[in-house]
């Protein structure tokens, strides 16, 4: 238990970090039990459309005269769970290359290498779009293109840490000791590669929420699913007439995608051995 407290007692220090892992956890607490709690539909046309906050509606209603305050709620879920998903796949795969890459070296390291330089030289969001586009709009195609387009700069992360790790003395004695190789990526260099992948995985997860915006925005999402970023793409016609019904999932985009990014620092320092001691 010790390690564990030592890594909240560094993580705490971060004051900014403490405070958006505590606005993340309810975030987190909305998603699960709010639809519970508040039951209404987000498709539901439950009143007068461009109703305006603090009436009959907390948040007032959309350009169809859906309950805003329902979608948010039944929104949090969908969009976290894009970004989770999506997160945990590009960081799946991007170990499972960068840890080959990094710890062979050779052809394997150029082919690998080699293929990952070639999506990193497309723009993410362009592929993702055409992604989408190719196939039809679905939470399942969303976050299969949102893992495809993130897994390349992980890969590379954790191609540099196997690179720095595998001519340690600790690598060379595990293979004269006759350990396999993938005992030795996976249960000696890889633990010791995991706090800047656990960091940059994080980044992930806000930058996948950020980029289902930007396609539900344009379009290319599930039709029969609200996530917050639908809920802009609905209401941008309605900009200038009624701008709170943009303003309130963009400020629930921000909050969440800047409470991750505060908690990635926070692990950062936490992690970070260089930073242990400020």
């Amino acid at each position: 238990m010790r390690p564990l407290g030592d890594f909240w007692r560094r993580f705490r220090r971060n004051r900014a970090a403490a405070a958006a892992a505590a606005l993340l956890a309810l975030v987190i607490l909305v998603a699960i039990f709010g639809p519970l709690v508040y039951a209404t539909s987000p498709f539901e046309m439950v009143g007068a459309p461009y109703s305006m906050p603090f009436g009959d509606f907390p948040l007032g209603t959309d350009v169809s005269g859906r309950d805003i305050l329902a979608g948010i709620v039944h929104g949090a879920g969908v969009s976290l769970l894009i970004g989770v998903i999506s997160a945990f796949t590009a960081t799946t795969v991007g170990v499972a290359v960068g840890a080959l890459a990094g710890y062979y070296g050779g052809v394997i390291d150029d082919v690998l290498m080699r293929t990952t330089e070639f999506f990193l030289t497309i723009p993410s969001f362009v592929l993702a779009l055409v992604l989408v586009a190719i196939f039809s709009p679905s939470v399942t195609s969303v976050t299969a293109a949102i893992a495809i387009v993130s897994w390349p700069s992980m890969a590379r992360l954790v191609r540099g840490e196997f690179i720095a790790q595998r001519g340690q003395l600790y690598v060379q004695a595990c293979r004269a000791l006759g350990m396999r190789d993938f005992e030795v990526i996976l249960f000696q260099i890889l633990p010791n590669a995991l706090p800047p992948v656990v960091v940059v995985a994080s980044l992930t997860v806000a930058t996948a929420i950020l980029t289902e915006s930007g396609l539900s925005f344009l379009g290319l999402s599930d039709p029969n699913v609200v996530t917050w970023g639908y809920m802009i793409g609905v209401a941008r016609t309605a900009l200038f007439v009624a701008p709170w019904m943009i303003a309130v999932p963009g400020l629930a985009i921000l909050a969440t995608v800047l409470a991750i990014n505060l908690v990635g620092e926070g692990l950062n320092d936490a992690l970070n051995p260089a930073l242990r001691e400020r």
